[in-house]
């Protein structure tokens, strides 16, 4: 068969990462992130091991793309050579609109706009990804692929919140979750390997941002994340779960206006607002040294995993597989011991030499005769995306 290749596109408000993927081999042959657009910027491109570095006045998004694609040119692969037959977009909020990835056309794209206030910090920067790679690279189908889109269709009690109905459903305001393409490669990885359909399992997305999701059968039932990324778990500069009169309460006491208290809750706070730190390693050294808020931080880290994975055993009513992926599920095996050490009630058993291993490749972690079957999967959005648009081109 002929290589096929998809080039990825992450576009973010300042920012564009990219990925050239093999779809059939599961491989990456580029990789690269475009930074500080609008100022100064930098641009890293990872080719055969060769990585090239650049810092140039990067204006916008088009002259970012355009540098992008001179690297693809002078420092490999050629993207002419390369038999691109899709350009695939990360695009964070779906709505209600889309189960699946969708090839983009004049309506996808005036629906991605509209969605813009439930994602104000990440659709009009997917759009403007969106507009400068279409301008580009005119020859090929772009397919945006939403983060919500496996959430899509959780069932009415987990998507539903008590609020009154009519302003509800005028605004949109539902579970919508994110994370959701992350989530679904992890969990059908995770079937594939134990070579079964019909799991009960959680997964830990665990990163700067966090999210948990519980999966039957391969469909979500239930998610951390809400109406937008803030909700659930605690995260490196977000909140999480909070009371929301926390708002009324700032307002009237604080003074604080509603872009102060959005900016507290989703840059100030979680493991940063509780140590000055997002970085868990940091953390970990900080306990290390006795720092008492840094342990303290990391029980409220640890005691929300728990409440999580705790609820959605009962909402499945059972667990097979518990699985950790994303920068810190991946890497922080003290982070897995300190939540399955918790867990032992459950009959959860971790195999310590096994959770001490580091490997690029899905894995098991947990003893032959624990309860639960514990993993750890790297996610893979830019394959799993690239896969994606593959099935509706």
């Amino acid at each position: 068969m002929t290589q096929r290749t998809v080039l990825v596109i992450n576009s973010g408000s300042s920012s564009i990462k990219y990925q050239l993927v093999d779809p059939d081999q599961g491989t990456s042959l580029a990789v690269g992130l475009v930074e500080r657009i609008g100022d100064t910027g930098r641009i890293e491109h990872t080719y055969n091991g060769e990585e090239t570095e650049l810092d140039v006045p990067i204006p916008d998004h088009g002259v970012g793309l355009r540098y992008v694609l001179d690297l693809f040119e002078e420092k490999g692969p050629n993207l002419a050579e390369a038999n691109i037959v899709a350009v695939g977009h990360r695009i964070v909020q779906g709505g209600k609109y889309f189960d699946g990835p969708a090839v983009i056309d004049t309506a996808v794209h005036q629906k991605i706009r509209d969605l813009s206030p439930l994602a104000p910090l990440h659709n009009p920067a997917h759009l403007k990804g969106i507009e400068v790679a279409m301008e580009l690279l005119s020859d090929v189908p772009h397919v945006a692929v939403f983060d919500t889109a496996f959430f899509q269709h959780l069932p009415a009690e987990a998507a539903t919140y008590a609020l009154e109905k009519s302003v509800a459903e005028k605004y949109e305001i539902r579970r919508y979750g994110a994370h959701g393409t992350s989530h679904q490669f992890v969990s059908q990885t995770v079937s594939a390997k134990l070579g079964r359909d019909d799991l009960k399992q959680i997964v830990l997305h665990l990163g700067n941002g966090a999210s948990a999701s519980a999966v039957v059968n391969g469909e979500a039932v239930e998610t951390s994340m809400g109406l937008t990324p803030l909700e659930g778990l605690v995260m490196g500069g977000r909140t999480g779960d909070i009371d929301p009169a926390v708002v009324f309460h700032l307002v009237r006491q604080a003074g604080m206006t509603i872009d102060e208290i959005d900016n507290l809750f989703n840059k100030q706070s979680g493991m940063k607002g509780l140590t000055g730190r997002t970085d868990m390693r940091e953390i970990a050294k900080l306990i290390q040294e006795g720092n008492p808020d840094a342990r303290a931080a990391m029980d409220v880290y640890v005691h929300r995993l728990l409440k999580y994975v705790g609820s959605y055993t009962a909402i499945m009513g059972g667990l097979d597989a518990l699985t950790f992926t994303a920068g810190i599920g991946e890497n922080d095996a003290k982070i897995r011991t300190y939540l399955c050490d918790r867990l032992a009630f459950m009959g959860v058993k971790l195999d310590e030499e096994k959770n001490q291993t580091r490997s690029k490749e899905p894995r098991i972690i947990s003893t032959e005769d624990s309860a639960v079957t514990v993993l750890v999967v790297p996610t893979n959005e830019e394959l799993s995306i690239a896969r994606q648009a593959m099935t509706v081109i």
